[in-house]
């Protein structure tokens, strides 16, 4: 991929906002995304996702967004730079209005998550939406067919994500244990989402 320029962001008025930031860690398909919209109405959060504005960034059209989209295909990740731009735009965008950030399949490895904490801020909590990985497997063949999310209808790409996070992004849970909740997202949405709720307000 071609070098990317960094963009030079002023993240002072997030800095002085003093807003909690919790980074949502999971599977592909662990359900980390509607977790997050209920999060959001409940408690007031900013849900920001890095697959989200990747996708925005693909759907623009623009050069970063076509090297981005043939990185997806692959299964393999985006340069930390560009998320890291694209992160820090979304979150200061919201410091007016947000109560805190949810930061969505971001810290991806450990390298990010020090980026990350240099570069942004420290995190509060780690969520960490734990699924076997054969529900993750199909929970995401069957968002492809109604999605039509490239990344989630090719059962290739599908295992390829499934075993980058398992490389990469687990010794990330594995540093933060101090920080990090693990809940079973195995159960329906409210049930999980009742263990959320507990962890939030114990935070709050």
């Amino acid at each position: 991929m071609t070098e990317v320029p960094r963009l030079n962001l002023d993240m002072t008025p997030f800095k002085d906002a003093k807003l909690p930031i919790i980074w949502v860690l999971g599977g592909p398909g662990s359900g980390k995304g509607t977790q997050c919209v209920k999060i959001v109405e409940k408690f007031g959060y900013t849900h920001i996702s890095s697959g989200d504005l990747l996708r925005a960034e693909v759907a623009s059209g623009s050069d970063l967004g076509k090297s981005c989209e043939a990185i997806m295909k692959s299964g393999s990740l985006v340069p930390t730079g560009v998320i890291m731009d694209l992160m820090k735009k979304a979150i200061l965008e919201a410091v007016p209005t947000s109560k805190g950030y949810l930061i969505d399949g971001l810290p991806r490895e450990l390298g990010q998550a020090k980026i990350f904490e240099e570069e942004i801020s420290t995190c509060a909590l780690v969520l960490n939406f734990e699924v076997t990985d054969e529900t993750l497997k199909a929970r995401l063949l069957e968002r492809g067919k109604a999605s039509g999310r490239v990344d989630d209808q090719n059962l290739d790409t599908i295992l390829a994500r499934i075993e980058t996070f398992h490389n990469i992004s687990e010794p990330v849970i594995k540093q933060y244990a101090s920080l990090c909740k693990t809940i079973n997202a195995e159960r329906p949405v409210d049930e999980v989402f009742a263990d959320v709720e507990t962890v939030l307000k114990a935070l709050a």
